[in-house]
């Protein structure tokens, strides 16, 4: 226990605070709180006259939008604060730091996708951009309602192979039917029935048969040469 005293008496206090650094101290705590109080009562101001913007672009009927300069993080969340209270739609465009603002619509004139957008990229919105996009997203739900049509088209199609069917609007269901009888396909010559052929021998057989032919009338011109000879 002698030796640990020895040791804690030996170690250096910590140094104490005079009246100098106290008052110091004091003052910068001073300072702090009154910047603070500052802070907070233009914080209020900004609130107050927001508050008159707001209300006062409700009140007139000629305005549907109002956009507010661009502002900080916390003058923006006033503003969203007081634009909920009053049941007003605010939107956030821009980019952070830099140009980042509100713009306040009216519920009754609440803003369209193709508006949304336009300003989301920084790109300016009026009447003809309005247009353009109106006809572009009609356009192209044009094409995808024709697209989908073709597509069940296809899906659905049966193709007519019966022409009783494909005629009987025209001959007759009856006189389609007979017609289909008449016309039935044959593996070898389509449509047109094998009966009806001119000629129904193979190559083969017609070769044959005119070879067969051109014997008999060889044999034949030999018996007339002959039966003329012996006549003379």
């Amino acid at each position: 226990m002698d030796l640990l005293g020895s040791i804690l008496k030996s170690m250096d206090k910590p140094p104490s605070v005079n009246e100098k650094q106290k008052a110091f101290i004091k003052k910068q705590q001073e300072e702090i709180q009154k910047r603070q109080k500052v802070e907070a009562e233009k914080l209020k101001i900004f609130r107050q006259k927001a508050e008159e913007k707001i209300n006062k672009f409700l009140q007139d009927d000629n305005i549907k939008e109002y956009k507010f300069p661009a502002m900080d993080q916390i003058h923006r969340s006033i503003i969203h604060d007081i634009a909920e209270v009053a049941s007003v739609l605010a939107y956030s465009f821009g980019e952070e730091g830099v140009d980042r603002y509100i713009m306040i619509f009216k519920r009754e004139h609440a803003p369209s996708e193709d508006q949304l957008s336009t300003l989301r990229k920084g790109e300016e919105w009026n009447e003809e951009v309005a247009k353009r996009l109106k006809e572009e997203r009609e356009r192209k739900a044009k094409e995808e309602k024709e697209y989908a049509n073709s597509r069940k088209r296809k899906e659905n199609f049966v193709p007519n192979s019966f022409y009783k069917d494909k005629y009987q609007h025209l001959i007759g269901k009856e006189a389609a039917l007979e017609a289909a009888k008449k016309t039935e396909a044959n593996s070898s010559y389509g449509c047109v029935p094998s009966e009806n052929k001119k000629d129904q021998r193979s190559i083969e057989q017609t070769l044959a048969d005119i070879r067969a032919k051109k014997r008999r009338m060889e044999i034949n011109n030999d018996t007339s040469n002959c039966s003329d000879n012996s006549t003379k």
